[in-house]
């Protein structure tokens, strides 16, 4: 069985075989940096890990260096749980899908 983490503050620069390596010793069996409408990378990820090794896949990676960068590392929450706001799917961008009413 494997847990899904987040990463982030990656460097834009980071490439998936980088991140990968990063957390081998942890079990990582899947690597995604999600990119922009730009193209560029986002400035996160998400590696899965061993469920056994993910404890310590956070607690030894979160403040590591990465390409230049401090980043962070915690267990990712499922899209399900996180509130509205961004993005363009279930509601429109910017307002999360809540109504705001008049403006003025």
């Amino acid at each position: 069985m494997s847990k899904r983490l987040f990463v982030g503050n990656l460097s834009f620069d980071i490439m998936e075989d980088e991140l990968r390596n990063a957390f081998a010793s942890y079990g990582c069996s899947s690597v995604a940096i999600p990119v922009g409408e730009s193209g560029r990378p986002r400035g996160f990820g998400f590696v899965e890990v061993d469920s056994e090794k993910a404890t310590a896949a956070i607690t030894e990676m979160n403040g590591k260096e990465l390409s230049g960068r401090s980043i962070t590392v915690n267990e990712a929450k499922p899209r399900e749980e996180r509130g509205g706001g961004g993005g363009y799917r279930n509601g429109g961008g910017y307002g999360g899908g809540r109504s705001r009413g008049p403006r003025w």
